[in-house]
């Protein structure tokens, strides 16, 4: 295998079933480890579950279950939704295994022998479902000011991290690696919000709840979950531990992907806690926005929350990828709407490239009785603006894929897809059939299955059973569906098609689908 590449996703608070903008980070992830597979890399690919806290405590107990007994459940939960998703993880942690407890408590340890660690006494506003310390001054009208909700005034003997030591290292790390977050502001938001007002020290323990690992030689506490959490992410490779192979060979992360609710943990706690344990950062974050509704946040209270079990049902597990792909741009909220969402399909996936796809087969089986006619090499004119609008065109969505900016990537691939059916209507094959110009339809046939073959090698990572479909109607062997295939056009020879080209996606009557949106 080649270059070595690491990508994560947060692990998430169990509470029920995912929404699709929880989705849309494992997709994310999930899309950026396949491009990397297929160029060849050796990748590796984490996620799981947040299972410690004071919210599981309580939660658990409203349910008449041991917080055991509830984040089996909540991590089965979520494996069978990764699994519908397909999502290609290498790695599921749950933050009860016992190596990442054990992990953890070394860790602690460490930090304390160290210095970075002193113990105190707390007193502060706290978020039980953030499970997070505010001081009275960070508060939005006396209110949580990353979820709104009510806090309370809490009081007890903890442990403290002393992230003052390294803030002035922080911020220096940010200057020096100008490309570390993206979209860039969110940098510029760590640093005027949380790091110059003056950084306070992290309160990393609690006695007021006993569902967590526990400090080692002082039991009473218990470690407060965004240092238990965060480091998940070195644990699962075995960091200090018997066989860390997988650390060796895969730290420090590629590219972690985070929501911009967890922004401040993972851009501040997390490479402050990286700097005292004398590790590399990560190379890169990727801090995204919400997908929301016209009325606002999704939330379950307001009824108006989108599950992608509900889409991919309806629609299939592709167009769920392709359309949380293709909305969400990273540096701001993406709306979701049934309308929109079933014109996206209509537009982009069944006219489009579905259309594309059908008409093409159909002119080969009625030209060529099923197998793609030869290239002569010698591209006419429009032949040739094609081959090198489609060349530099799919360079560009090589070049926004390796920055990471799907939806934009997605958004120049279907130029492509525009590209190649307005050249059935410049070539005309109907016509050149009918004159008897066998060398020109010869070679529109021939650049309309090529270039269907390149775009469906680019929607691997995006939409792989898609991709999949087409190969098996145009006839593509498997050494013609790798990047390394892409570079020219005079591959294909003796490529038969299906006698007759299934619909890749069926239209969607846009009353019925909204019908369906409102009662499900």
């Amino acid at each position: 295998m080649g270059e070595k590449f690491y990508v994560t996703t947060p692990i998430y608070y169990p509470s029920g079933k995912f929404h699709i903008g929880t989705a849309y980070t494992e997709v994310l992830a999930d899309t950026i480890k396949r491009y990397k597979q297929l160029r060849g890399y050796d990748t590796f690919m984490l996620t799981g579950v947040d299972e410690h806290g004071q919210k599981i405590e309580t939660v658990a107990q409203k349910a008449g279950k041991t917080p055991q007994e509830y984040v089996d459940e909540m991590a089965e939960l979520a494996k069978e939704l990764w699994k519908l998703m397909d999502i290609k993880y290498d790695y599921f942690i749950r933050t009860t295994d016992k190596f990442h407890e054990q992990t953890v408590q070394k860790i602690f340890d460490y930090f304390l022998k160290n210095g970075d660690i002193y113990k105190g006494q707390y007193e502060g506003w706290y978020c039980m479902p953030c499970e997070t310390y505010f001081t009275k001054t960070q508060l939005v009208d006396g209110k949580c000011p990353d979820c709104g909700r009510e806090v309370k005034l809490l009081k007890e003997d903890a442990y403290f991290f002393n992230m003052k030591k390294y803030a002035d290292r922080l911020v220096k790390f940010y200057d020096e690696n100008p490309d570390f977050v993206e979209p860039a502001y969110r940098k510029t938001e760590m640093i005027n919000n949380f790091i110059k007002p003056g950084l306070e020290d992290l309160c990393i323990t609690r006695t007021s709840f006993d569902w967590g690992i526990k400090v080692p030689n002082d039991p009473k506490h218990v470690i407060y979950v965004w240092l238990d959490a965060l480091t998940n992410y070195l644990t699962a490779l075995g960091y200090m531990q018997d066989d860390d192979t997988l650390f060796k060979k895969y730290w420090p992360a590629d590219v972690q992907i985070v929501g911009k609710d967890i922004a401040r943990f993972h851009l501040i706690y997390w490479p402050i806690f990286l700097m005292a344990l004398d590790l590399p950062l990560p190379k890169k974050f990727i801090v995204h926005n919400w997908i929301v509704m016209k009325d606002g946040k999704m939330s379950k209270s307001v009824g108006n929350v989108v599950y992608p079990e509900k889409l991919i049902s309806r629609y299939g597990l592709d167009a769920t990828r392709y359309y949380l792909l293709r909305i969400m741009t990273v540096s701001q909220d993406a709306i979701f709407t049934p309308e929109d969402f079933v014109e996206k399909y209509n537009s982009d996936l069944c006219n489009d490239l579905g259309n594309l796809v059908n008409r093409t087969i159909s002119m080969v089986n009625k030209y060529f009785q099923g197998t793609v006619p030869k290239y002569n090499g010698t591209p006419n004119d429009v032949d040739k603006e094609l081959e090198e609008f489609t060349q530099n065109k799919l360079k560009e969505v090589e070049e926004l894929i390796e920055k990471y900016q799907m939806s934009n990537a997605l958004q120049e691939l279907w130029t492509v897809i525009s590209r190649t059916n307005k050249y059935i209507d410049e070539t005309r094959p109907w016509e050149l059939s009918k004159n008897g110009e066998t060398d020109k339809l010869q070679s529109s046939i021939y650049h309309l299955i090529e270039n269907i073959r390149k775009v469906a090698i680019y929607l691997i990572p995006f939409m792989e059973n898609t991709a999949k479909n087409i190969f098996n109607q145009i006839g593509i062997p498997s050494n013609l569906q790798t990047w390394e295939s892409l570079d020219r056009y005079d591959k294909l020879n003796s490529i038969k098609v299906v006698e007759k080209g299934e619909p890749i996606f069926m239209r969607k009557n846009m009353e019925e689908e909204l019908e369906y949106f409102k009662n499900n």
